[in-house]
């Protein structure tokens, strides 16, 4: 009597990953979201320079504010005023290009002319945006003399300091919430119409046949995808910076921490895919309600601008969802050198999102 050999949990989950790898790859859509949609902004973006002609200023805590000349700054269409930070932030900012320059009115004592020195700091890696934040300031500062003293010697004066700093180009802002994207659209349309099919087609039930464990099928699946996304995100990352001269502030250290980042996102949002997979009816159901989920992220959760250019009322929407972290925490650690283990906010709010919709995952998961 022959013994039979002990079935192996492992080599049936490793073929399941082979099976749901090989059926992504042969998918369209899987490379249309995953790979060809991001890279299409990429490229786009990529070969927009980062100009405008509106600025974002701060003032030093220190600038004597009470005048007519704060009032005619931060009234001007060309200035955008950064809300009120410490100075040590303040710089923090203007050297990582994050924002254009830094003004301090400092008023003279009392017969010393001028009566106003408007100190401005600039970023010596944005000559152009520095030369233009300067022009419009001494027109400000002009039309502030020409008001009030006519021929008489000017109020006010401009000084400028030029600091080292680094260029925060379009790329490295576009690049990360591209790639965000492109995990989000894996993790829900991936897992949403791979369980979808294999219920319909009954192969799920075939499984019942097998001694594999119902875990392991979950866990080949999910496998599967993290080779296909991690793949992508490798090719989305090496384009930008080779192509487009994306930022990675400490190399590979840097690359590796993305990956990590992006695998996190990923288990995250593969559970949005199981929940939609349970809650659809059958495969025409699933893209409507996986839209309900991606499509606000994607235009909400600083894909493509800041979410500081929302109004006020709609931030906080912004801000409570999982692609705004994994969006913040790619861009943290490509252009602020962050790893993983420095961005405990960005890691606990997504793992948050991951026990809450595992749970529901769990709740709703049908078999058949």
């Amino acid at each position: 009597m022959s013994s039979l050999k002990q079935y192996s949990q492992l080599r049936a989950t490793l073929s399941i990953t082979k099976a749901s790898l090989r059926s992504i790859v042969r998918n369209p859509s899987s490379i249309i979201f995953t790979l060809l949609f991001p890279l299409i902004f990429i490229i786009v973006f990529g070969f927009i320079g980062g100009g405008g002609s509106r600025f974002d200023i701060g003032f030093y805590n220190s600038s004597n504010n009470n005048n007519q000349l704060y009032h005619s700054i931060i009234t001007a269409e060309n200035f955008k005023i950064e809300e009120t930070l410490p100075d040590s932030d303040l710089d923090m900012k203007l050297e990582k290009g994050e924002i254009d320059a830094i003004f301090n009115i400092v008023k003279n004592p009392e017969g010393i002319a001028p009566e106003y020195v408007l100190h401005l700091k600039t970023n010596k890696s944005k000559p152009e945006r520095s030369s233009l934040v300067k022009l419009v300031a001494a027109q400000l500062i002009n039309n502030f003399n020409m008001t009030l003293v006519k021929d008489k010697p000017p109020v006010a004066v401009i000084k400028q300091t030029v600091v080292e700093g680094r260029i925060f180009k379009t790329i490295d802002f576009i690049l990360p919430g591209q790639l965000g994207f492109s995990i989000l659209s894996a993790g829900v349309f991936g897992t949403a119409f791979v369980f979808i099919s294999l219920r319909e087609t009954l192969v799920i039930k075939r499984f019942f046949a097998t001694p594999i464990n119902r875990k392991n099928i979950v866990i080949g699946e999910a496998i599967s995808r993290l080779i296909f996304s991690i793949s992508g995100a490798v090719i989305i990352i090496a384009i930008g910076h080779f192509f487009f001269g994306f930022t990675l502030i400490n190399g590979f250290i840097t690359f590796l921490n993305m990956l990590a980042v992006s695998a996190i996102g990923l288990i995250v949002f593969l559970g949005f895919g199981f929940v939609v997979s349970n809650i659809a009816k059958n495969m025409n159901a699933v893209p409507p309600i996986a839209n309900l989920i991606t499509l606000p992220q994607f235009l909400l959760a600083g894909t493509f601008f800041s979410i500081d250019v929302f109004p006020p009322w709609l931030q906080p929407v912004s801000r409570a969802l999982p692609l705004t972290y994994l969006n913040d925490a790619l861009r943290k650690i490509a252009f602020d050198g962050a790893t993983i283990f420095t961005l405990p906010k960005e890691i606990l709010i997504l793992t948050l999102w991951g026990v809450v919709v595992y749970f529901f995952a769990v709740k709703f998961f049908k078999w058949d």
